[in-house]
């Protein structure tokens, strides 16, 4: 009982500021504020709107190609790094320290960390050119077609280290007779992960894949510290349009119509989640 009354300011902390205030932005998107909220219904205006602006869709091209990416290599850097963690090498702490030291950073810290070592004048391409290779060129955040891996190379950088420790968790969490079965009916230690450990580690996986999803979606810090969404439009991510409309542009409807969409796309990946997580747990499985 003591324990269910220490929950009640919690409860209502979330339920009063975090439902009421989403809740308040997505009625506030159908209306016509700019400054300031104003109460004037627009209807879907704002999002017709937003959708016909070129600044929104490249934003979301930007975010699908750096979240195709980053979903994809985090996932098996991590999963790679999380296995070969797993043989019990020698200095296992120290190596899983240095893999997971990215991710105490702030995405600021490593935005600005990454936009030095990829700049042409004293970076990366500097270095290996004084080195004698004059001819080398690697300066992707100067390039608008290279730009957004550039970012993707940071965000690679800081959030691969999570995923490697969500993985090596549900590689220790395997029964060691899984692996000694293998290893009498001959099978490969490749084909051991890929045909009998994945599938077992699919709860694993389906965190994993949920973290990364929605840190991708509210990319923003990264951007800003790193590229400030240049050049041009090459790394404008939906994140920063709804800053720029909402502080910058004044237009606070705008912005809180991209931000229902932003609460969308996170919907689309919690609710399947949810579903397969809370509703398998009932049924048993």
């Amino acid at each position: 009982m003591s324990s269910k009354i220490a929950s009640i300011p919690m409860a209502l902390t979330a339920i009063v500021i975090f439902v009421g205030c989403t809740l308040w932005t997505v009625a506030y998107s159908f209306t016509g504020s700019r400054l300031l909220p104003r109460w004037r219904w627009v209807g879907l205006d704002q999002y017709d709107r937003l959708w016909d602006t070129d600044r929104w869709i490249i934003s979301m091209q930007n975010l699908a190609i750096y979240g195709f990416c980053m979903m994809a290599f985090s996932l098996f850097l991590g999963f790679l790094m999380a296995a070969l963690l797993d043989q019990k090498i020698r200095g296992e702490n120290v190596f899983r320290t240095i893999f997971l030291y990215p991710y105490a950073l702030s995405f600021v810290v490593t935005g600005l960390t990454w936009q030095w070592m990829l700049n042409p004048s004293f970076g990366l391409q500097k270095v290996v050119r004084d080195w004698g290779w004059e001819s080398f060129t690697f300066a992707p955040l100067t390039n608008p077609d290279w730009a957004i891996y550039g970012v993707l190379m940071a965000g690679l950088w800081q959030g691969t280290g999570l995923v490697m420790v969500i993985m090596l968790a549900g590689l220790r969490g395997i029964d060691e007779d899984v692996w000694k079965a293998a290893r009498v009916d001959g099978i490969p230690a490749w084909k051991t992960y890929v045909y009998i450990v994945i599938p077992m580690m699919r709860p694993i996986f389906v965190t994993a894949i949920v973290l990364v999803a929605t840190a991708i979606i509210k990319v923003f810090d990264l951007i800003v510290a790193q590229t400030q969404g240049g050049p041009g439009l090459a790394t404008e991510v939906p994140a920063k349009y709804v800053y720029e409309m909402m502080f910058r542009n004044q237009n606070l409807g705008q912005g809180f119509a991209a931000s229902t969409m932003m609460l969308c796309f996170v919907l689309i990946i919690i609710v399947p989640w949810s579903i397969y997580e809370f509703g398998g747990r009932r049924n048993g499985r």
